[in-house]
């Protein structure tokens, strides 16, 4: 006996789904496709060196312009750096940021909402604890604080990006679990002898894959605005490494006389957050049963 909460992707395919998704979807879909092709082969596509400086050809406009330079297709910047190539290598630092930092918030959110909806008394009194105050603090004072403890370093940055929003994965999971354990076949599988440990593993898990996966994809984009305000207040990953929100921070200064500065990568973060935040919408319609009875 299982558990009616799954996405239903069994026996049905990804052209199923297609099919199924409207046009809004499905521009969201090749987006975040297309978004994520480019960051993957960023290497190869990238016509310059994102580091290569150039002073000679400093706040060149993009093609089209006058003054444009051969081969700059969307400008340079205050150092004579590609703006193409640095918002490319840019997006493959921000994807890859937000998805480590998602998993590990999947990880530790997962694992302490699992154990406070089995294990009742002070465990769970004191993960809800922390839950309450993470909710109660903004998040972006908590993040420039340790910031400010310990730099801003890839590794201090990975973490607290993974902490981003671990809480809501445990309220999640500690509300599915409570109501999943009060079902029979859990009885069942209790009066047969199964431990905690086996009742999870085999019963719970795969019954709160579908709010999982819904609020990782849900959390991506708040992680990559995360990121971005972190960087654009310079807190982030320090230069000459580039992301999305460095290069807007770093190219204030400069709109009035070179916006594509500031552009380029803004239009890269809304369409990072559109495309996540859609899809994110339209995997929790498939996964609300009662949406789909409608």
């Amino acid at each position: 006996m299982t558990v009616s909460t799954h996405i239903p992707t069994r026996g049905a395919s990804l052209m199923t789904l297609w099919r199924e998704a409207d046009g809004i979807q499905k521009a969201a879909a090749l987006i975040g496709v297309t978004l994520v092709l480019l960051a993957l082969f960023a290497p190869l596509i990238a016509p310059f060196d994102p580091l290569k400086q150039s002073l000679i050809s400093r706040l060149r406009p993009p093609m089209g312009f006058e003054r444009y330079k051969d081969g700059f297709f969307l400008g340079t910047d205050e150092l004579g750096r590609d703006v193409l190539s640095r918002s490319l290598f840019g997006l493959r630092l921000t994807l890859g940021l937000a998805l480590l930092g998602a998993i590990i918030g999947l990880l530790v959110g997962g694992t302490l909402g699992l154990v406070a909806g089995l294990r009742r008394g002070w465990a769970e009194d004191t993960i809800m604890g922390a839950v309450d105050l993470q909710i109660a603090v903004p998040f972006t004072l908590v993040a420039l604080l340790i910031l400010a403890l310990f730099g801003s370093s890839l590794t201090v940055m990975i973490c607290v990006l993974g902490i981003a929003g671990w809480e809501q994965y445990a309220r999640i999971v500690r509300a599915e679990v409570r109501k999943i354990t009060e079902l029979p076949f859990i009885e069942a599988a209790r009066a047969s002898g199964g431990g905690p440990r086996y009742i999870a593993l085999t019963h719970v898990l795969p019954n709160i894959v579908s709010p999982l996966v819904v609020q990782f994809t849900l959390s991506l984009s708040n992680i990559v605005i995360l990121e971005s305000t972190l960087s654009f207040l310079g807190l982030g990953v320090q230069p000459p490494t580039a992301t999305l929100g460095s290069m807007v921070g770093y190219g204030r200064d400069y709109m009035p006389t070179a916006p594509w500065m500031v552009s380029v990568p803004a239009v890269l973060i809304i369409l990072i957050t559109f495309s996540v935040q859609i899809l994110g919408d339209w995997l929790r319609d498939r996964a609300d049963v009662r949406l789909r009875a409608r």
